[in-house]
């Protein structure tokens, strides 16, 4: 991996956490993802799935991991499997996790080869009263692909059929949306690289300029940091573009007077960060872009004050709204009578703001997190207020990710990427 290694004290403390919340005499059971195809015998990159990371810190295929905190065998309270390497796979694939070090990343004693695994199991199984199983259960998810997950879960229930069965997601949905301290930091080091890119396309950018080009500078500034590249598909959309909320063509040329709005950001150690910014291609804003672009940015700062424990979803949406549609009534976007005769459904400001303003972040991009509950300490969150005016040619959006405190306003990861107009102005044109 690219990244350093990260203490094997938060993975234990993660399964820890999860352990105590578990059913009395249970066993969970967490698999790798697959590496997916693409044709003929190319594969896509290697993406691990984010809960067994979680877990274990192992960050490699075909592995697999059982916790089981009531087991009378104490061996097999906590079990993992990872894939038996060779010199073979040494040469054609590189270097796989031995056992001893699949317990250096994770803190687990007992390790066994994956071919083990059914004789283990049936072991495990015969002390047990409930399988925890786990099913993706987020609120943005539609896969249809079948998972290694789900093809795991068919077989157990086949082979055990007389076992209980119960959902590791809402127990993960809950840990995993509260940040430990090493995990705040391995997050703010994707900021820290983000901001190393964002940099360097402030000296970049220039009419002329083509998206696909802004995107190549990123990546080079994001990999040469270490990171494995963009946290999420990047959205550079100069223009027009920026009214296609997630324009990923990234193939237009960069026009003088135009602005570019760029959604994009770095991943560390599978740990994700998530901004937007939007910058004048010729290094100056227009008398009214700039306006609007205040307008925004104001939008953000009170949106970010709302974040404290105790809120929820809905009431947060609700208050961020209010202050979109004051923004917009002082721009000359809507009047008093949109307001008045608005639908309760999508208010008058939906017309020119018309997503959410903020979602978890951690290990995914849109991370866990029950948005019913009630927003907690440590829980991380992007701030992304925007506004979109195809009839004028532009879109603003800007984004910070930002972590809940115990009292007052939420500490900014981002706090050190330049977001006011004048800042940027300037620095594009040193």
């Amino acid at each position: 991996m690219k990244y350093h290694k990260i203490d094997s004290k938060l993975f234990i403390k993660n399964r820890k956490n999860f352990a105590s919340q578990m059913k009395p005499n249970s066993l969970a059971i967490f698999n790798s993802n697959d590496i997916y195809p693409t044709s003929a015998d190319g594969t896509m990159p290697f993406e691990q799935h984010r809960d067994i990371f979680y877990l274990s810190g192992v960050d490699q295929e075909e592995s697999v991991l059982m916790l089981f905190p009531d087991c009378p065998n104490y061996e097999l309270r906590e079990v993992l499997f990872v894939r038996e390497t060779n010199d073979h796979i040494a040469v054609w694939e590189g270097e796989k996790l031995t056992k001893e070090a699949a317990f250096a990343t994770s803190g687990i004693k007992t390790v066994f080869w994956l071919q083990d695994l059914e004789k283990v199991l049936f072991e495990m199984a015969s002390y047990c009263d409930t399988f925890y199983i786990n099913t993706n259960e987020h609120y943005r998810a539609k896969v249809e692909t079948e998972t290694r997950e789900d093809r795991f879960t068919k077989w157990l229930l086949a082979k055990y059929p007389a076992h209980s069965v119960a959902k590791s997601n809402p127990i993960l949905q809950r840990l995993r949306s509260v940040k430990d301290a090493i995990e705040l930091d391995l997050m703010q080091q994707a900021c820290n690289i983000t901001e190393k890119g964002f940099r360097r396309l402030l000296q970049f950018v220039k009419p002329g300029v083509w998206e696909y080009e802004v995107e190549a500078e990123l990546l080079h500034e994001f990999v040469r940091n270490r990171s494995k590249g963009f946290a999420y598909t990047p959205i550079i959309a100069s223009g027009n573009n920026a009214n296609v909320l997630h324009y990923i063509e990234n193939n237009q040329e960069c026009k003088a007077g135009d602005l570019l709005l760029l959604d994009v950001a770095a991943e560390y150690a599978n740990y994700k960060s998530d901004l937007t910014r939007t910058i004048p291609v010729s290094g100056r804003f227009s008398e009214r872009q700039k306006a609007v672009y205040n307008s925004v940015n104001h939008v953000k700062k009170e949106a970010t004050k709302l974040l404290v424990p105790g809120v929820f979803w809905k009431e947060y949406h609700v208050e961020v709204g209010k202050i979109m549609t004051s923004e917009l009534l002082k721009l000359g976007l809507i009047d008093k009578a949109d307001v008045q005769n608005e639908d309760p459904k999508w208010p008058a400001y939906k017309k020119y703001f018309m997503h959410g303003t903020s979602h978890h972040i951690g290990l995914d991009t849109h991370d866990y997190g029950l948005i019913h509950e009630p927003i907690k300490a440590n829980m991380v969150f992007t701030v992304e207020p925007g506004i979109y005016i195809p009839k004028e040619g532009f879109g603003i959006r800007l984004e910070d990710d930002v972590v809940v405190q115990e009292k007052g306003e939420p500490f900014n990861l981002m706090k050190n990427i330049p977001i006011e107009a004048d800042e940027i102005e300037d620095l594009m044109n040193q």
